[in-house]
């Protein structure tokens, strides 16, 4: 699960009535997404901000090198593992929405792979007159010749959902389509799917759509039967995050069933019972598990579990951070305790940033102080037994795919100023690398240093600096500082691209802060910035731009900051709380009206993470920190270029036009872009990431270094 969520539409918040309009919030209007009043503002504000940044005569050649980058023919094209098959989705120059391609392992390995193409986005769209954005797939397994594709209209997380055969290369004619809507599908065999969607109206009037705008309701549906006669098997109330289908098809075995979410955080796994016969109804049993977990697949019969708490049960105790696994028919027997057993537990340095299963053993990628390793884990008679693979340092390793039907897997290891290196493991044999990056910058003047800033109540926060190496300590350097501090995302070092790359160039630093509320240090790192704790999340960044001035790298005029999503949320608090530390924000696809957050598009499944504003005890802190609410006319302000999406149908676009409305009202110097298209990612395509890129830049060299 992905920050914020990215989920497969709700429509848009349509604005109150007038009177509140007037009386309690003048800019409401601003929510009305696709309303002719609020599109002919973006119109406006699109044209003043373009004709200001598309002007500067860098910009051009800027958004020039950043789309070379991305439309580079040399590109690692990473792959996804199916039955010993390599599928690869692709995007150049010449293929604008992408394509969908596969090889074999051995043609994969070479420096020139043959492809063979599956679909061809940019073809389809032409042909059907729809803007589709690809948004991922979902294959039969044991030959996966079966998928269910996921196109979105210009980006948006709502999709339309068709059946795909990946032998004929076709759609498949009165296959599986589904209506467009959020929605997730999972294949329990050739001819039935369990499906997650919007099924309209009960009987009763009532939503089949949670208040987030996500699907509340599960049901089994066979194939040449229509939607609306699916079996319902789950139907969980209005305020339930979440309710994902899922199934694990392995050659250890098959299980079905659906990972419920209470809030963003906890978790309810159903499995589907096995039937005697025939005519027995579709059945699910609840598991008795904690909440505070986060359910990572099935491997050999059992079922693996990280913990975000601490479990005792039956004498034992998995702690939180840890990786478990429990036999599933120990689970179905309500006894999880009689085969519990920790496969890892990190130390108070470390975490577990990423887990893959593959078909005899597990892959656990680990941060040690934000930098990582890679180990495997092998069921043994008693437990299980953990080897690091000896994967480079000093950078970040994660498995780019792990195949359950052959046990071969693709890691991808990389660090700021070292390109991406992808290795190839098979089980039994040593890591080799079989594709490179080739450098995008001469790093060879720079160097990159982790530092560690000390929080207002004393908390070490680690951050990393990116920069010429013989910058002059004082105070000059221009310095973009980039936070996010939500959701378990830990920032670990990834190969500078885009924005960040742009600025090394230009020769500015760049910093990356590893505040609370990410998943640096697993997760006590983020629940000590949850909630009511929201401000040490902000404390902590704000010590990392103190100690940037304080050890003469940089100063409050050539000191930037940047984030986007929960992290422009992040910026929005550091336009209000510090303005005085920082010369220019960017705050993109933010979060900014925290009293009205749960109330926008899919808000409501985020007050796990933020609490709840409709109730008065969580309000009173929320409100302290809540940009929108604490953005005044008699203070001054760095310069803030807020950009979104009109189609972000997940954080509401409304959100950023009416902090800038407001702050333009205000005499505050604000410049706003809006894609028309784009969803949360705001850029549909990579031309669209370019021309982001090269606008971000040239607003940060104007403000820091002109």
């Amino acid at each position: 699960m992905t920050a914020l969520m990215g989920a497969s539409g709700a429509h848009a918040a349509e604005p109150a009535d007038s009177a509140q309009m007037t009386d309690k919030d003048p800019y409401l209007w601003l929510e009305n997404v696709e309303g002719k009043k609020a599109l002919d503002w973006v119109h406006m504000e699109n044209k003043r901000s373009l004709g200001v940044l598309e002007a500067d005569p860098r910009f051009e050649k800027l958004k020039a090198r950043a789309l070379k980058d991305y439309d580079a023919k040399d590109k690692i094209a990473y792959g996804q593992l199916l039955g010993g098959a390599v599928h690869n989705f692709w995007q150049d120059s010449s293929h604008v929405r992408g394509i969908w391609r596969r090889t074999s392992m051995k043609s994969y390995a070479s420096k020139e792979p043959k492809w063979i193409t599956l679909i061809d986005f940019d073809k389809l769209a032409k042909e059907e007159g729809q803007n589709w954005v690809y948004k991922g797939r979902d294959c039969l397994a044991p030959d996966f010749g079966r998928c269910l594709i996921r196109l979105s209209h210009g980006g948006a997380d709502a999709v339309v959902v068709r059946e795909f055969d990946a032998v004929t290369k076709q759609f498949v004619k009165d296959g599986f389509v589904t209506p467009e809507s959020k929605q997730w599908v999972s294949w329990i065999d050739r001819d039935t799917l369990m499906i997650a969607t919007d099924f309209g109206k009960e009987a009763d009037g009532s939503s089949s759509m949670n208040e987030s705008g996500y699907p509340r309701q599960v049901r089994i549906w066979k194939r040449g039967t229509p939607l609306s006669d699916a079996k319902l098997i789950l139907n969980a109330d209005m305020k339930t995050v979440f309710n994902f289908p899922m199934a694990s098809h392995r050659p250890d075995g098959t299980y079905t069933g659906v990972i419920q979410g209470p809030d963003f955080f906890t978790q309810i796994i159903y499995l589907l019972k096995d039937k005697t016969d025939d005519t027995q109804e579709p059945e699910l049993k609840q598991l008795d598990l904690p909440r505070d977990i986060d359910f990572k697949g099935f491997f050999g019969g059992r079922m693996i579990i990280q913990m975000r708490k601490d479990w005792t049960v039956g004498g034992k105790t998995a702690p939180a951070g840890s990786l478990i696994s429990v036999l599933v028919t120990d689970l179905m027997a309500d006894d999880p305790a009689r085969s519990l057993a920790v496969i890892y537990a990190p130390d108070d340095h470390s975490s577990i940033d990423g887990v893959s299963i593959g078909k005899d053993r597990i892959f656990l990628s680990v941060l040690h102080d934000v930098t990582g390793k890679l180990i495997t884990a092998t069921p043994t008679g008693d437990g299980w037994q953990t080897a690091d693979m000896g994967m480079p340092k000093n950078g970040s390793l994660d498995v780019v795919s792990a195949d359950a039907w052959s046990d071969n897997a693709y890691v991808r290891y990389e660090s700021f100023l070292k390109p991406s290196s992808l290795y190839e493991v098979h089980f039994g044999g040593k890591p080799a690398e079989i594709k490179s990056l080739p450098a995008r910058f001469d790093a060879s003047g720079m160097v990159t240093e982790q530092k560690f800033a000390t929080s207002k109540d004393g908390t070490k926060v680690p951050y990393f600096v990116i920069r010429p190496k013989n910058v002059p300590m004082d105070g000059s350097t221009p310095t973009i500082l980039y936070g996010y501090g939500g959701f378990e995302i830990a920032l670990t070092p990834s190969y500078m691209n885009g924005l960040g790359k742009l600025w090394l160039e230009e020769g500015g630093a760049y910093v990356i802060a590893n505040i609370r509320g990410g998943g640096e240090y697993g997760p006590k790192w983020h629940q000590a910035a949850l909630k009511s704790h929201r401000q040490r999340a902000y404390d902590d960044f704000i010590a990392v731009g103190e100690d940037l001035i304080h050890s003469g790298l940089t100063s409050t005029p050539h000191l930037g900051i940047s984030g986007r999503s929960n992290g422009g949320l992040l910026m929005g608090v550091m336009t209000t709380e510090r303005p005085d530390l920082w010369n220019a924000v960017i705050c993109g696809s933010p979060l900014l009206d925290m009293l009205r957050f749960n109330k926008l598009l899919a808000g409501a499944s985020w007050m796990g993470e933020y609490g709840n504003p409709d109730i008065p005890a969580e309000r009173a802190w929320i409100e302290k920190y809540s940009p929108y609410q604490n953005v005044k006319a008699d203070v001054k302000y760095p310069e803030v270029f807020f950009y979104t999406s009109t189609k972000d149908d997940r954080v509401h676009p409304g959100h950023a036009r009416k902090m800038a409305h407001k702050m333009i009202d205000m005499g505050k110097p604000v410049l706003y872009y809006e894609n028309t298209e784009g969803g949360h990612s705001a850029a549909a395509n990579l031309k669209q990431r370019a021309l982001t890129d090269a606008l971000e830049t040239v607003f940060m060299l104007k403000k820091l270094k002109d």
